[in-house]
């Protein structure tokens, strides 16, 4: 995606759907920076949870990449690869492939998965924030 420089008169005049999606697109960055930095990626921890029976999976069955793909439609990004992504949950344990090509969470899947939905996120900025904060209440 080539990103375009504009000057701040040409910032002050975008309508909120350019904010909208410039906040979407930080938003989706700051969350695949943190996924990356736990090891594994957004989409294969949105396959771990589609999955799992305690989470997005209503019954814990198994489903094809094509079934993953549809029910992840609404989110998923044109460069997400679910197929590539699978390879790499099986290479590590997390997941496993049934005889009719259905996907399944492991044990070690599941705990990641929980994991991983119990870690808070930190701010980018984490390292600073202690520094700016007052450290004595106002009057």
């Amino acid at each position: 995606m080539t990103t375009q420089q504009l000057s701040d008169a040409e910032l002050a005049a975008q309508p909120a759907a350019y904010w909208t999606g410039a906040a979407y697109e930080a938003l989706i960055a700051f969350i695949r920076a943190r996924h990356a930095e736990l090891g594994f990626t957004q989409p294969q921890f949105w396959l771990l949870r589609n999955l799992s029976k305690n989470d997005i999976s209503p019954d814990g069955q198994g489903m094809t990449v094509p079934e993953l793909q549809r029910a992840m439609s609404s989110y998923l990004r044109p460069e997400d690869d679910l197929e590539a992504e699978a390879k790499v949950l099986l290479e590590r344990g997390w997941l496993t492939r049934d005889g009719d090509g259905r996907l399944w969470i492991t044990e070690a899947g599941r705990r990641l998965a929980s994991t991983s939905s119990s870690t808070p996120p930190r701010s980018a900025n984490a390292s600073t924030t202690a520094s700016t904060t007052p450290t004595t209440s106002p009057p």
